[in-house]
């Protein structure tokens, strides 16, 4: 059954007799004419009414309830000069007595999550700054619960220095490039587990636990760089290949009054070790109990073990299994009584709330229930859980509150028809409500902890009437089912008073990957801009989440375990059918792009839907997943040896004599996640087949392909290729 969500009334000036600006790709990727207002940083202090914010490099306070400014905390200009401070502040945290800040500048970007910069400490009521580490920049600085120390990470080394006296300590020396890393994530560990800090202070400041990367064993990778020099620049690092070897990663938990450091425990120590990842490290509410997530290489089972560093006893508090994978998350959240925790789990085959004891690991009570998904977990206050989910459908978020123990049903706090998200302060009195729509770019307001509106902070209504003056065509949702028998559900734009007896050219736009989804219900930003400026040039755009995407419970999710591009093409090329066979499509002129996974998915699409795609755009695509990392790889696939099959025969790689249509190829060569491997290879087995196609790189660029001029290029390629290859125009 077909189903529309349209903001009818927003777009009654958009019909085909108005007067409407044209978009440009100059409007979209160089002047950003469509990026939403955004209002980031709400960091809330201990009184759940005031907030701080980085601003004009000045750290102010604001009261929640007015949005009134406060006071200024520091200005970063006033600190110039002072123990080597630069004058501009990055970004900043406050101690939990908020009498000090840390303070970075000087930032640079490593990978991802990771950045080197010098850190300062300031201390608001001395206005005195103190360089954390003034030799050199670093990794990370974490200042302790009690204010007195400041731990950080240089040259894969730790070292906490003491703020009264200035000392130094440090706490590990075996710290060296491609082989140790202390207190930070290693590679592979940052980009699939999603964190870069491996320190963590006890609740009273008395211990640092962290974790150790022994990375000796892994496989170095190499890119290269071009900076217009004699020579190039080659970056080397370790990057663990599918059967590959990992890091060796042991957690450790070092005493401040004595230094002396407990060895906690290690994985994938060799082989035989049962535990390979070590994916999150916290405290309990007291000072002597750490606790760890391990799991198994396949990451289908996995353990919270903690360690009590005042008996010694190690005990489990958690198992969990899976007969495809488990993913890890962060909402591990212990109760102030020290004896149960909270826990999101999808062991009844949706992602739900439970509650478990701290001394038994068979007590288990379920707090949420039923055929939808707990998207994300807020936090626990005053006996109740604050979560987002996908309980009206898999389109939409709402936002909830809950009684812990009571038989009470989830309580909205916020669920209009849309995608709503949530930031509560510090007592759970007020939040930060965004809430927007797939034809409405983001309200931000401020909420009651009742869920009533306190005041506006940003309408987005300039950028709303700026997409009815150029034309923004309403947003329409749809579902269809396949011949399997699988509902799946997209989305479409189309030209303008478009006559449905003409047939126009198609474009999807495809990610698909495990857990993503695209077809959701919220503002959709640079890309959403590109496809109107196509549907303004003749084009329909169409998405569709296929299976293995998210909030649609485990089953739908995980059904991709160990053939990964398998039933999405399957289904991809289904829609495309589907899609052909409406009135207003010319299924000879459906095209295919995307991104990354999706990119990996535009091939499979042109090559194994030969007969239903006329053109592709591959962007950084995986081309076979032997080359991509172990732990995101083998999470779905296992590896290559225990499952040859499943790789093989879902490499695009392996079908390149299939290629009939048009296909655009691109990657950037300065890529650390999917290396230009993949497209090289790729390019290689085309050729070998005699297949012509079209390439584009981009020096220096990673996986995003951005900076400067870049995406404004790229778009431009794309467009090109799209009007030249497809056409624009009705027939």
């Amino acid at each position: 059954m077909r189903y529309l969500s349209l903001l009818l009334a927003l777009f009654l000036c958009t019909g085909a007799s108005a007067q409407t600006k044209n978009i440009s790709l100059e409007d979209i990727w160089q002047n950003y004419i469509f990026s939403a207002d955004r209002v980031s940083g709400f960091n809330f202090l201990a009184d759940g009414k005031t907030y701080t914010r980085l601003s004009k490099n000045k750290i102010r306070t604001y009261d929640i309830t007015s949005g009134k400014e406060t006071g200024v905390i520091v200005d970063g200009a006033d600190l110039e000069g002072q123990a080597g401070f630069s004058g501009r502040i990055d970004n900043y945290y406050l101690s939990d007595d908020e009498k000090q800040l840390v303070i970075s500048s000087e930032s640079e970007q490593l990978f991802r999550r990771s950045s080197q910069s010098f850190f300062y400490v300031y201390d608001v009521d001395s206005k005195k700054l103190t360089a954390v580490y003034p030799e050199k920049k670093h990794r990370l600085a974490s200042l302790d619960p009690t204010g007195k120390r400041v731990a950080f990470v240089v040259d894969n080394n730790i070292w906490i220095k003491n703020l009264d006296g200035g000392e130094l300590t440090q706490v590990t020396t075996d710290g060296a490039v491609n082989a140790i890393i202390n207190g930070a994530a290693d590679w592979v560990y940052e980009e699939e587990f999603a964190f870069s800090s491996a320190i963590h202070w006890s609740p009273d400041g008395s211990h640092l636990a962290y974790l150790k990367f022994d990375e000796k064993q892994v496989p170095e990778f190499t890119y290269t760089d071009f900076h217009n020099d004699m020579y190039p620049e080659y970056n080397t690092f370790k990057y663990p290949k599918v059967g590959e070897e990992n890091s060796t990663v042991s957690l450790h938990a070092y005493n401040v009054g004595t230094g002396a450091t407990k060895d906690l425990i290690t994985v994938n120590k060799d082989k035989l070790d049962r535990w390979h990842y070590l994916p999150r490290v916290t405290w309990t509410t007291r000072g002597d109990q750490v606790v760890a997530q391990v799991m198994n290489r396949y990451q289908n089972q996995t353990q919270l073990q903690l360690f009590d560093l005042k008996t010694g006893e190690e005990k489990t508090i958690l198992k969990e299994a899976s007969k495809y994978y488990i993913d890890v998350h962060d909402n591990l959240t212990f109760l102030a009584d020290g004896k149960q925790f909270i826990w999101t789990s999808e062991i009844d085959g949706y992602n739900h709330i439970y509650l478990h004891g701290l001394n038994n690991a068979k007590e288990q009570q379920q707090i949420t229930m039923g055929k939808w998904d707990v998207t994300d977990f807020y936090g626990f206050h005053d006996g109740q859980v604050y979560f987002q989910a996908a309980k009206k459908n898999a389109l939409g978020r709402e936002v909830y509150v809950k009684s812990l123990r009571g038989r009470d049903l989830p309580r909205p706090l916020a669920a209009e028809p849309g995608t709503s998200s949530a930031q509560f302060s510090s007592t759970y009195d007020y939040f930060v409500l965004n809430h927007q729509t797939i034809n409405q770019p983001a309200v931000i307001s401020v909420m009651d902890g009742s869920g009533e509106s306190v005041r506006r902070i940003i309408s987005n209504e300039d950028l709303l009437a700026r997409t009815q003056a150029y034309g923004y065509q309403p947003v329409e949702f749809f579902d269809f089912t396949t011949e399997e028998g699988t509902t799946l559900n997209g989305y479409m734009i189309k030209p303008a008073g478009m006559d449905e007896s003409v047939e126009h050219p198609l474009l999807m736009h495809v990610y698909g990957g495990p857990g993503s989804q695209q077809v959701l219900d919220n503002w959709r930003g640079a890309n959403m801009a590109w496809f109107q400026m196509l549907a303004q040039q003749g084009f329909v755009v169409a998405v569709v989440d296929n299976r293995g995407t998210g909030a649609r419970g485990e089953l739908m999710k995980k059904q991709t375990y160990l053939t990964l591009g398998k039933q999405e093409t399957e289904d991809q090329i289904a829609a495309a059918k589907y899609l052909g066979g409406q009135s207003y499509i010319d299924a000879d002129r459906i095209g295919i792009f995307g991104w990354s996974y999706g990119g990996f998915m535009a091939l499979h699409c042109i090559l194994q839907g030969n007969d239903t795609f006329a053109a592709a755009i591959s962007v950084a695509p995986v081309t076979n997943w032997k080359w991509y990392d172990t732990i995101y790889t083998e999470r779905y696939m296992r590896t290559y040896k225990e499952n040859k099959d499943g790789y093989d025969k879902n490499s695009p790689i392996h079908y390149a004599d299939r290629l009939e249509g048009d296909l655009l190829l691109v990657h950037g060569m300065g890529d650390d996640n999917v290396h230009f491997q993949h497209t090289a290879e790729m390019a290689n087995a085309l050729i070998m087949n005699n297949k012509q196609f079209d390439t584009y790189f981009y020096p220096n660029r990673n996986h995003g392909i951005y900076g400067g001029p870049t995406r404004l290029h790229l778009y431009t390629k794309m467009t090109n290729f799209l009007v030249e290859k497809l056409g624009n125009s009705a027939r």
